[in-house]
């Protein structure tokens, strides 16, 4: 387990990237907390917790700078909630060397088409 001031700053860095980026910071997380060596399902909630909490700040910047559209947040959140209940109960049966192979193909995936995208 990485220690305390690591984990802080590690969370400053997703926080800045996340914010910067709208991609929120499980795409760094993730991968991070399965390296560490946490498995497949506690890397998933962990991220969750800590993305809560950066996303709330993100929130709070980004509608200082007038960049939220509250309506189509609030529909999307809508939409969010039934998606995370089945994605959490999902990963659950998901051996974590699977999780692994499956996130790396998301996250190839998402770089290939933000490389081609014009």
């Amino acid at each position: 387990m990485m220690a305390g001031a690591l984990m802080v700053g590690l969370g400053a860095l997703v926080g800045i990237l996340a914010s910067f980026s709208g991609l929120g910071g499980g795409f760094l997380l993730v991968p991070i907390l399965l390296f560490s060596g946490f498995n497949a399902q506690k890397a998933v909630g962990t991220s969750f917790l800590s993305i809560l909490i950066i996303s709330i700040s993100a929130l709070i910047a980004h509608n200082k700078l007038s960049n939220v559209d509250w309506r189509l947040g609030l529909l999307l959140g809508v939409g969010g909630i039934v998606g995370a209940q089945i994605g959490a109960r999902l990963v659950e049966t998901v051996p974590t060397d699977v999780f692994k192979k499956i996130f790396a193909v998301i996250l190839l995936g998402l770089a290939i088409y933000l490389f081609v995208k014009k």
